[in-house]
């Protein structure tokens, strides 16, 4: 019993030291790379503007068309 004790502590610090290492660092990159990168960003900044804007479309004439027919009950019953 002692010596499974002893050997999960032993693997439990091994394993612990070797999540202290440090990685190298990336290789910096290059030009085009961040051009490329640059330009598939701005592509999804506009995509995410564009569907936030059907999505806005989309909730204010949901909101039209409800508001509207709550606010012709309301009146119908008072």
């Amino acid at each position: 019993m002692k010596k499974i004790l002893l050997m999960i502590g032993a693997g439990a610090l091994i394993g612990a030291m070797a999540a202290q290492a440090k990685l190298p660092p990336p290789p910096p990159k290059s030009d085009a790379e961040k051009a490329a990168e640059a330009q598939k960003a701005a592509a999804a900044k506009e995509r995410e503007g564009a569907d936030l804007a059907k999505a806005q479309d989309r909730a204010v004439a949901n909101y039209k068309k409800h508001s509207a027919a709550a606010m012709g009950k309301e009146t119908k019953r008072k």
